[in-house]
């Protein structure tokens, strides 16, 4: 029987082994079956592995992982064996049995120092240390049970990406006791074709065809309801074993591929689109975009693009692990998984069924939503408040059609069929089911104002999007079987696209870089192309299934999806090849029947997301298997609408009984919290929402019904904190034996538990606060003393000076996420060092010119951005060791740089006092200023400007010696700035803190001033006498200054003496000092701590 493998030479044969698997496990005969499965490799008993890796059986572990794949397979298959092994190990470490530990190393791990010989030797340091968990990464790992179950969340995400086992993971839908059936079918049939059929068979035997016997024959008869032909008795059934487990996703059947015959190319009509003849084909290819060689089209999993997050393969540097939003198992680990928002933060009881949703481009907390009686809501997600509602009206009823009048009168219900912002969220469309698009100005808070209003098409408008061919203008589409596009600016109609044969459900507007195209899809199951002239639609096919879809591009424009449901319920999902024309991936998953259209959204150009079967699935855009659910803690419909924010930390799901629920990762969390507490505090002191009137704008927002702020309190008498007493707080001091020069940089590692200086003598020193009694958390305080990190071998972490000009460098570094690895210059070569052995792992890019500024790309840990004193900014790929782009703009040296993912842009600052903003799609720059240099103030030539993103990745804090100042990025406009007094010491270093409601802020006379980050006003100030040593002089100050990343009230500083200084407010206290009260009128244009009061004078720039 076990030989049956050799002989699957069919699907028959494939369907054999099934009825086989499901027999013995009926029979309960287990380890044959698990045998079997290994044998064959054509199922994987997720259950039976779970039991294996739960109870420690290793060996059989990898002998049933054998029948499906092999080590060196795939980086799937490397993956899934490294994180076996390592866990294996980790328990010999755990045990104290190192005799074991080093036999693993060297039998079962060091396989994978071919492929990451750093990582071999990180793992092998493991065996100088007395408890593994000493290691930074390791430090969460608590025991053998937990470990073993976070492993097993990791396996199975690796195993539904890896191919080999694709249609594995699924038993087939198979009837209980099936080969029992089929046996008891043959025997009718046999008994059937007998001469003369007994009444009652005699059937004792499957070696022999059955034939009826007369009654002298020496077997007995057996009762007409012999064991065979009596129905089985109930059994537990592979089927239920397979459900039942932790790692089964319930069996789905795959959806069969759709062939999509060759097309013409479409290249020419993207090139010359005025001469060009356009053949339809009908059910033809796909190929909308020809080759383009400026854009890098994503080839597969394993391609790395800025755009997109990249997943870090087995040949890649140690530090790219850190690439990934959260790390999975206990560090030292190959991740391939990212985050995705799953907890249910916030539900908003909209009122009605929700239809249409679309979160803010900018504003990532603001929420519309258009409802199934024409209701549209602008919902503030993090406080729960609906900023502002209308109800359906026709604007002008005198000016619209008689069609639409008759339309009203007959039926006048109505519902929103899609509300949608414009890219930059100064506008808002809604598309009604009776012909009508209404367009509206946002002018913030709950402000919104009538803009455009259009008889758009006879019947329902079914969708519409912004798009900007020529002109800004909006495309909408409509039960009219017609394409129209409109003017925003005056309602004029452009264009009309004519051709669809049935009601057109969906648009998608795109571009490649000059040439502006649009796709459409109607309720046929019909796809079309058009390009903005009147010359007809460029292909015609038919979608996946001939379903009513919707086609939507990745983020970054790169990659093409469509997905949607036919007549018979059936759903597809796929990604489409632009450049030849067919289907690059079928996504599988879906329920067999879905109730109406589904709808589908993508987020951080990987994932993608469905309402379907009253959950939320997800999958790795580049595995066609589905890769998780959700299920919102319930109450979902059958096909939930879903939409994420720009940023993909938030997700807005409809639920039962007309509610929204809004699902946030750990940054969503964090977002929302921040302007929550915005909200709280703008709502107590009353902070009025008066935008200003645009271009003199003075229409009424009739119709929306605004919050109403709660009554306003009169100002209570407010001091500035002043600390002169080291009573007065809490410090700690750190010192070092080695002999070091003023501390440059400064920062906090992510993990919050150790502190990274840079002195101008080159060299590293890490401080890292140990787990005891006095502190379980591990995390930096000024209650213990951390220990100065020193490797046994004595090296120090010092930077290369070769071709160093020493007076004139200036010292930088960049941490990476995982805090492995740090990148640092001197005026040299960059360095790239080990943080855990001090080891120099490669140095770059020598000068000149020499490198001012570095930062890691915050999607992409192989980009980093290196700010150079000869004004440029390099972008540069550490994995092929190649400068991608050169940015130029600055006329003296680059000073800071800063990358915000939602905005996708770097900002740099220089010594010239500029600032400017680049796209990181094309690396271009869109925006660039000058800061307002107080008169009389010469900044000195080593002066630079500091650059920091706040929490929302929108508004930036940017530092000068003169100033501080807030920033709204998309405009770079100055809303707020401070500016220091005619006889103040100049600012050395500022930075927010870990929530962004406070800037800590150093001067060179040692005075250390603590403002609200929303006003900039100061709320505590720290004269030197209650931190430095009486005897100390002037030439002590503070150089850098660094935010802990969890606790917002902790901060330290790097001094000229060398030393490390830690603040923290009295216990007592809680926080640095009071806000102060708001001035009347006053108002925030970001989302800060509360209102503060200046020391010098702060200045409002709105």
């Amino acid at each position: 029987m076990l030989e049956l493998a050799a002989v699957m030479t069919s699907s028959l044969s494939r369907d054999l082994i099934f009825l086989i698997l499901q027999f013995l496990d009926e029979e309960k005969f287990k380890e044959t079956a698990h045998k079997l499965e290994q044998e064959s490799g054509l199922f994987f008993n997720a259950k039976y592995f779970e039991e294996l890796v739960l109870g420690g059986d290793w060996d059989e572990v990898e002998k049933y992982l054998s029948g499906f794949t092999k080590v060196d397979d795939n980086r799937y298959s490397m993956k899934i064996f490294f994180e076996i092994r390592k866990q294996k190990y980790l328990e010999a470490l755990d045990k104290l049995d190192r005799t074991k530990a080093v036999d693993i190393l060297m039998k079962d791990l060091k396989v994978f120092a071919s492929f990451n010989e750093d990582l071999f030797k990180e793992i092998t340091q493991l065996l100088t240390l007395d408890n593994f968990r000493e290691n930074d990464q390791l430090s969460n790992y608590r025991d053998t049970k937990s470990a073993r179950t976070i492993m097993l969340l990791e396996l199975k995400k690796l195993m539904e990406s890896n191919p080999l086992f694709r249609d594995k993971l699924q038993y087939p839908n198979i009837k209980n006791s099936r080969l029992r059936m089929l046996i008891n079918q043959s025997l009718n049939w046999q008994h059937s074709l007998c001469g003369n059929p007994g009444q009652n068979p005699d059937i004792r035997t499957l070696f022999v065809d059955h034939s009826c016997r007369n009654a002298n024959h020496a077997y007995p008869q057996l009762a007409a309801s012999n064991h065979l032909i009596a129905s089985a008795p109930k059994s537990e059934g592979f089927l239920q074993v397979v459900a039942n487990g932790s790692f089964q996703p319930a069996p789905v059947p795959a959806p069969a591929p759709v062939p999509i015959p060759a097309q013409t190319p479409l290249t020419a009509w993207i090139s010359n689109p005025a001469t060009v003849t356009h053949p339809v084909v009908p059910g033809g290819g796909l190929n909308f975009i020809g080759p383009n060689p400026g854009v890098a089209m994503p080839k597969g999993p394993g391609d790395s693009d800025v755009s997109r997050p990249r997943v870090s393969g087995a040949l890649d540097r140690v530090m790219l692990a850190g690439n990934s939003s959260g790390q999975s198992h206990y560090g030292l680990a190959f991740n391939l998984t990212e985050e995705l928002p799953k907890t249910v933060a916030r539900t908003l009881n909209q009122g009605s069924v929700p239809t249409s949703m679309d979160f803010h481009p900018i504003q990532q907390t603001l929420l519309l939503v258009g409802t199934g009686i024409g209701d549209i809501t602008l919902w503030e997600v993090s406080s729960r408040e609906k900023l502002a509602t209308k109800s359906f009206q026709v604007w002008d009823i005198g000016a619209s059609s008689m069609a639409l009048k008759a339309s009203i009168v007959k039926d006048p219900s109505v519902s929103v069929k899609r509300i949608l912002w414009s890219p930059d969220g100064s506008l808002f469309g809604v598309a009604y089911s009776k012909h009508m698009v209404q367009i509206y100005t946002y002018y913030g808070g709950h402000d919104i104002r009538h803009h455009i209003e259009i008889d758009a098409h006879i019947g329902s408008v079914n969708d519409l999007a912004f798009c900007n061919p020529k002109q800004p203008a909006v495309i909408t589409c409509g039960d009219d079987k017609t394409i129209r596009v409109w003017e925003v600016a005056t309602g004029a109609e452009l264009y009309t696209f004519k051709g669809h044969e049935a009601p057109v459900h969906s648009v998608c507007p795109h571009s490649r870089e000059t040439v502006h195209f649009v796709f459409s899809t109607s309720v046929d199951g019909k796809i079309k192309a058009w390009l903005y002239d009147m010359m007809g639609s460029r292909v015609d096919y038919d979608a996946p299934g001939r379903s009513c879809s919707t086609m939507a591009y990745s983020a970054d424009g790169k990659r093409l999806f469509s997905c949607g449901t036919n007549q018979d319920g059936g759903s597809h999902m796929v990604e489409w090849n632009e450049n030849e024309g067919t289907i690059k991936r079928t996504y599988q998953g879906f329920h067999k029947r879905s109730l109406g259209v589904v709808q589908f959204d993508t987020t951080k150009n990987r994932f993608l997301a469905v309402g379907d079967d009253y959950l939320i699935k997800f999958w790795d855009m580049d595995s066609p298997s589905l890769w998780t659910t959700i299920d919102a803690e319930g109450g979902l419909p059958t096909s939930p609408r879903i939409r994420f924010n720009k940023g993909g930390n938030l997700l807005a799901v409809s639920a039962n009984d007309n509610r929204i629920k809004i699902l946030a990762t750990v940054d969503g969390l964090c977002l929302m919290r921040t302007f929550e507490s915005h909200s709280l505090v703008a709502s107590r002191v009353g902070i009025a929402s008066d935008a200003p009137i645009k271009n003199g704008d003075t229409r009424s927002s009739e119709g929306v019904k605004p919050r109403v702020p709660e009554e306003v309190h009169p100002p209570k008498i407010w001091k500035l904190t002043e600390i002169n007493d080291p009573s007065k707080l809490q410090s700690l001091r750190l010192s070092t034996r080695i002999k070091t020069d003023k501390i440059a940089r400064l920062v906090y590692t992510n993990s919050g538990t150790a502190i990274l200086a840079l002195a101008l003598n080159t060299i590293h020193l890490l401080w890292k606060w140990p787990r005891n009694d006095l502190n379980s958390s591990g995390k930096a305080t000024t209650k213990a003393t951390p220990q100065l990190v020193q490797p046994g071998s004595g090296v120090l972490m010092t930077n290369d000076l070769v071709d160093a000009r020493t007076e004139e460098a200036v010292p930088c570094f960049a941490l990476s996420k995982n805090d492995s690895y740090i990148m640092s210059a001197s005026g040299g070569k960059i360095s790239l060092f080990n943080t855990m052995t001090f080891k120099t792992m490669t140095t770059f890019m020598p000068p000149p010119p020499a490198a001012t500024y570095l930062a890691f790309h915050p999607q992409d840990n192989n980009i980093v951005a290196v700010g150079m004193d000869d004004s440029t900014i390099h972008i540069y790929n550490v994995r092929v060791d190649e400068v991608k782009s050169k940015l130029m703009g600055h006329s003296k040296r680059i000073a800071g740089l800063a990358f915000s993912n939602v905005l996708n842009t770097l900002v740099s600052s220089g010594a010239d006092a500029q600032v400017m903003v680049w796209s990181t799609d094309r690396w271009e720059r869109k925006k660039n200023c000058v800061l307002q240099i107080p008169a009389g103030r010469t900044p000195p030539a080593i002066s630079g400007t500091q650059v920091q993103f706040h929490l929302d990745q929108i508004h930036l804090l940017v530092v000068h010696e003169t100033l501080l100042a807030i920033y709204e990025t998309t405009k770079l406009e100055c809303l707020k700035q401070w500016i220091i007094g005619e006889f103040s010491a100049p600012i050395s270093h500022a930075t927010f803190s870990c929530d962004s409601q406070l800037v800590y802020a150093s001067f060179v006379d040692g005075t250390l001033r603590i403002f609200g980050a929303s006003n900039l006003q100061v709320r505590c100030q720290i004269n030197p006498n209650a931190y430095l040593p009486s005897d100390v002089g002037s030439s002590v100050y503070p150089l850098a200054v660094a935010a802990h990343p969890q606790e917002p009230n902790q901060f330290s500083i790097g001094l000229t003496d060398g030393s490390i200084q830690v603040f923290e407010p009295l216990e007592s206290e809680g926080k640095w000092g009071l806000p102060p009260p708001a001035e009347n009128g006053a108002s925030s244009s970001m989302p800060p701590a509360p209102p503060a009061a200046p020391l010098d004078k702060p200045q409002n720039m709105d």
